[in-house]
């Protein structure tokens, strides 16, 4: 696999081949497109926006109200509320490129065989693409696994917070790195019920090992005995549909359930540029030079709306 360059792309560290162009590495980001991707969602103007606000009632209970004690009001309640807040952060990548470069497209290296033409012939397009795609990369990773911190002054970055991070203090089951079972999942759905999750649009978010484990646990045998194998993409519980969708940047020993229709990004635009915007740098030398800047957090909703299991085998 190539070794990435850090600094200025030039004609010797950014060689020129033929061949199709393919990339091990998960260019999907299947969370953030389902919120809105890059370009839909919220906007605010202050890097710290409210994602719920919350109030409680006493536990249920049967009055004991007599007729004489009915002729003189009870004492008052007064439901109080809380605000729980995110960050929006930045998200910042610089692309710089050789006038040198530039100009040898036509310099190839590797095997070149009679017809064969350069695989990028517009190299600044190229890397401001390929920049573009690391950002929505880092943004999938951050809205999944981000751990939170609010900036205190000018040096200190703003982290915005995650949905592992979130459930972490409401609906988690440790599962002590035992394997993924439909109890422990019916345990989680019981628990997130009973907790006030609404179950509109539950997704199940898993990675490669659970997803496989979660369709032997609820397959069964089909139909036709001519075909082999199941893939189980929506689980029907006494609480809702759940849907299951595949991530690779959720970690292996996790299941995330999360309530889609209360969560969105969050983008912070520059006035006048907008946000996740390309914007050429002064002029320092004979380079095209740029950079693409931009501002997001993610509004999750109310803990209690989601719900995890960690710790589990892989």
């Amino acid at each position: 696999m190539a070794t990435n360059v850090t600094g200025q792309g030039n004609t010797w560290n950014l060689p020129n081949y033929a061949g199709e162009l393919f990339t091990a590495d998960s260019t999907n980001t299947p969370f953030l497109s389902a919120i809105g991707g890059l370009t839909g969602g919220m906007q605010t103007t202050d890097f710290e926006f409210p994602t719920d606000s919350q109030y409680s009632f006493p536990q249920a209970a049967q009055p004991a109200i007599s007729e004489q004690a009915s002729t003189t009001a009870p004492e008052a309640t007064s439901f109080v509320r809380e605000q729980k807040t995110n960050v929006t952060q930045i998200f910042q990548e610089k692309v710089s490129v050789t006038y040198v470069k530039l100009s040898n497209s036509g310099r190839m290296s590797g095997l070149n065989t009679a017809g064969q033409q350069n695989n990028v012939p517009d190299e600044k397009s190229w890397q401001i693409a390929r920049a573009l795609e690391k950002i929505a990369r880092d943004v999938e990773y951050t809205f999944i696994n981000g751990v939170f911190a609010k900036s205190t002054g000018v040096s200190v970055a703003n982290k915005t917070r995650g949905m592992l991070e979130l459930c972490a203090n409401g609906n988690t089951i440790a599962a002590g790195s035992k394997k993924l079972t439909k109890e422990t999942l019916q345990s989680l759905f019981k628990k997130m019920y009973d907790n006030g999750a609404v179950f509109s649009n539950m997704v199940l978010w898993v990675n490669s090992a659970q997803k496989q484990i979660i369709t032997d646990i609820y397959s069964y045998a089909p139909t036709d005995r001519n075909l082999g194998g199941t893939n189980i993409k929506q689980l029907e519980t006494d609480f809702g549909n759940i849907g299951i969708s595949l991530n690779r940047f959720m970690p292996q020993d996790t299941v995330l359930a999360a309530e889609m229709s209360a969560i969105a990004p969050v983008f912070q635009p520059v006035p006048g540029k907008g946000n996740f915007f390309y914007e050429e740098l002064s002029k320092t030398g004979a380079a095209e030079e740029g950079q693409i800047f931009g501002q997001i957090g993610l509004d999750h909703g109310p803990a209690f709306l989601h719900g995890t299991i960690t710790g589990l085998t892989a």
